[in-house]
């Protein structure tokens, strides 16, 4: 992991998160801003929980490993926090890896807790963050249950998307195992989709838009 940059109270890079506004000011001054290379794992499974980070720019995943050694993708950061429930764990359940060169805010665990207890405002800020996540985790846990790769996609469209439709900005092999599929049958299935009209596939400046093509049924998680 990248040694903490040189703006070790972590002021300015809050100041840059909006998002953070709530943070108690006592925690503010203990916070790291830690640079992390893409590629770069920012913690292991079994390791102690020592600050709680949020990522501020690029991309931290957490993952474990299936029997077979595939990757399976458990939590996606971007612009949130990284592996909430550690903060009342004694060790992390997974890796995280950074997918693309990042930026994280770390805060000490135990000042942490300290103004969860003692800022209500910033208590609040938390459970709003937590709430979210329960949100985007219970999707998440509904698309698995879906049967084919093609129902799974088309899901992932409908919660994910904006504007009624998805630009995907990483690669195919990485949403594959967010899908838990392999990226063969990622191809296929959006294949099939496309010479079915069920959605356009659109390379457009970097990215891949995929457009459904006629209404469907949405993701009914709250």
């Amino acid at each position: 992991m990248s040694a903490p940059l040189t703006d070790r109270d972590g002021i300015a890079a809050l100041r840059a998160c909006p998002e953070l506004a709530a943070v108690a000011g006592s925690l503010r001054r203990e916070a790291i801003e830690i640079g992390v290379a893409a590629g770069e794992t920012v913690f292991r499974v079994g390791a102690q929980p020592r600050r709680m980070y949020w990522v501020a720019a690029g991309e931290v995943r957490l993952l474990r490993r299936s029997r077979s050694g595939g990757e399976i993708i458990l939590q996606r950061a971007v612009s949130g926090f990284l592996a909430e429930a550690s903060l009342e764990s004694p060790r992390y359940h997974c890796d995280a890896l950074a997918a693309l060169d990042s930026r994280l805010l770390g805060f000490p665990i135990e000042p942490f807790r300290a103004a969860l207890r003692g800022d209500e405002d910033f208590r609040n800020f938390w459970m709003t963050r937590l709430a979210r996540e329960v949100r985007v985790l219970r999707a998440q846990c509904e698309r698995l249950s879906l049967r084919t790769a093609a129902d799974r996609i088309e899901h992932y469209i409908e919660a994910e998307g904006r504007d009624g439709r998805l630009e995907l900005r990483r690669t195919k092999k990485a949403w594959a195992a967010e899908l838990g599929l392999t990226h063969e049958a990622l191809y296929r299935a959006l294949a099939g989709l496309a010479r079915a009209g069920r959605i356009s596939l659109v390379h457009n400046d970097g990215a891949l838009v995929l457009t459904p093509k006629g209404a469907r049924g949405g993701p009914r998680s709250h």
